[in-house]
């Protein structure tokens, strides 16, 4: 497919004439927040208040409250939305589910946000909770919820909402394959983007609205399609793919990305920046002009202090689920450094063996865990929530994505290079097997892969499944970057190893010769 995308200017003529009335409106976005209430360290990864102090980290939803504040205390006429995926990710969804992201979007005064898959998370009766709690709309226009009692009333496919005396149209859109992702239940029928696009802006372009804004979490490359695609809409506030637009170091685009006289915007994940994008329109509604950026949420942004307490006042009770027993280990399970970075483990055992237990369905074959990611062993007896966050405590999510057999070997060669060293990226693995001679050169050390109890085929593709780190080529993994059909925004890795310990208490550490580390 062929996209026309034309760089960002602060002044972007795409009229031809000048306009006779034009209207300005700036819109203030988020997108893919997880739940990250609390500040972020630089790896997206939780970050401690004595670090915080230090002016180290980022975001958090006091950050963004004063941001807000001094944002709309200098606009004129602002749109605050959201591109989805509020739910996930930290202990406060598994403690409060939606109630706390409703909680936090209604005193920030959002106007609208989209369906992103993860809030189908825990079904639709969790969704409808969220829908019933906020002070305003709930958008996914390319699904059929007409099926689902708990939704046929509460989502709309699109609305019009207006500003300084205008009308503007909001249309949601979420990941057709949200069936796959999450748990949205057999009565949510999922329909492609683009056609479902136009049905809304056809719709409200009957009905006098000619400033449509698309609410995208279907990622960075598909509202380029979409764009390309459609006809009537002026911006798409995008989300999924947790893609950074800009000017600074790790921006995939320009922002905003031009496609036509549509202006596509995102703002990366977390709550680390708050997207600002200032639109121009001209009588007929078209985009002539559009400028902005993310605005990074870090120490020069002071926190808001009543949110600050709010947010301190609400993790107070996720030492109870710290505190959980979640399952019981007959013997140690070993994560120690010196071991699984050197040689199979029975940590790296149970978190390869878990992940691949939860995606198997979805044709995933192999599993590779970087041992850099296990931070601790656990001890014989009772098993808490609070050990297996100790073992994993980054928020890493899992990776499901596609690879040939021979960039599989190269990914094994890449996770013993520094075996000498101890370096975290030595694979545990689940699937497969592998034999590794550390006396050899780096590059040519691996041998007798093995992956279902048959020889790799350099040729074959295989479904692989790894945490988002290693995926987007933490460790020296750059090999997977480019893989085919990622999809890095599965559930917390931690969750998935509590969980996969509960399904087989009393769990029975082991190693079982899959990697033989030659003398």
């Amino acid at each position: 497919m062929n996209f026309r995308l034309l760089t960002s200017a602060a002044a972007l003529a795409l009229a031809a004439g000048a306009a006779s009335a034009e209207y300005s409106l700036t819109i203030l976005h988020t997108n893919d927040f997880h739940s990250r209430f609390e500040p972020i360290s630089k790896y997206d990864s939780t970050c401690g208040e004595e670090d915080n102090a230090a002016g180290e980290c980022f975001g958090g939803s006091a950050r963004l409250v004063t941001a807000l504040e001094e944002a709309k205390g200098r606009l004129d006429n602002y749109l605050l939305v959201d591109g989805g995926d509020q739910f996930q990710g930290t202990l406060f969804y598994t403690y409060y589910k939606g109630k706390l992201a409703a909680e936090m979007m209604n005193k920030m005064g959002y106007d609208a946000m989209t369906v992103g898959n993860h809030e189908f998370d825990d079904g639709p009766e969790v969704l409808r909770g969220f829908v019933d709690s906020v002070e305003f709309p709930v958008l996914m226009s390319n699904a059929d919820v007409s099926g689902e009692p708990l939704l046929a009333d509460a989502i709309m496919k699109s609305t019009i909402i207006e500003k300084n005396g205008e009308k503007i149209g909001l249309i949601g859109l979420t990941p057709q394959d949200t069936d796959e992702l999450a748990s949205p239940g057999p009565n949510v029928i999922f329909t492609p983007p683009a056609d479902a696009v136009q049905g809304e802006v056809d719709k409200l372009t009957e009905e006098g609205v000619n400033k449509i804004i698309v609410l995208s979490h279907s990622g960075y490359k598909v509202d380029l399609a979409v764009a390309e695609n459609t006809t009537g809409v002026d911006v798409i506030v995008g989300g999924h793919s947790n893609t950074l637009l800009g000017e600074m170091d790790g921006a995939e685009g320009p922002y905003p990305t031009m496609v036509g006289d549509t202006a596509i915007v995102s703002a990366y994940a977390y709550g680390k920046f708050l997207g600002e994008l200032s639109v121009t329109f001209d009588d007929d509604g078209t985009v002539t002009e559009a400028s902005g950026a993310p605005l990074i949420m870090d120490a020069s942004v002071t926190e808001d202090e009543t949110t600050k307490s709010r947010i301190a006042e609400a993790a107070a009770p996720l030492d109870e689920i710290r505190n959980e027993i979640v399952a019981e280990t007959a013997e140690e399970i070993v994560g120690a450094r010196d071991v699984c970075r050197a040689m199979e483990c029975s940590m790296g055992n149970l978190v390869a063996d878990a992940m691949l237990d939860r995606v198997q369905d979805q044709g995933i074959q192999i599993a590779i865990a970087n041992s850099g990611g296990l931070r601790a062993s656990i001890d014989a007896g009772e098993v808490t929530m609070g050990e297996v966050l100790t073992v994993l405590p980054f928020q890493n999510t899992l990776s499901t994505f596609q690879i040939t057999g021979a960039t599989l070997v190269e990914a094994l060669e890449n996770g013993v290079s520094q075996m000498e060293e101890g370096a975290g990226r030595f694979p545990q693995v689940a699937g497969m097997s592998f034999s590794v001679d550390p006396s050899a050169e780096p590059g040519s050390r691996i041998s007798e892969v093995m992956v279902g109890g048959e020889p790799v085929d350099p040729e074959a593709t295989y479904g692989a499944v790894s945490n988002n780190y290693v995926r987007n080529g933490g460790d020296g993994y750059k090999m997977f970057v480019d893989a085919e059909n990622a999809y890095d925004f599965g559930p917390d890795l931690a969750d998935v190893t509590a969980e996969y310990l509960a399904a087989n208490a009393p769990y029975a550490p082991y190693t079982d010769g899959r990697i033989t580390v030659m003398e």
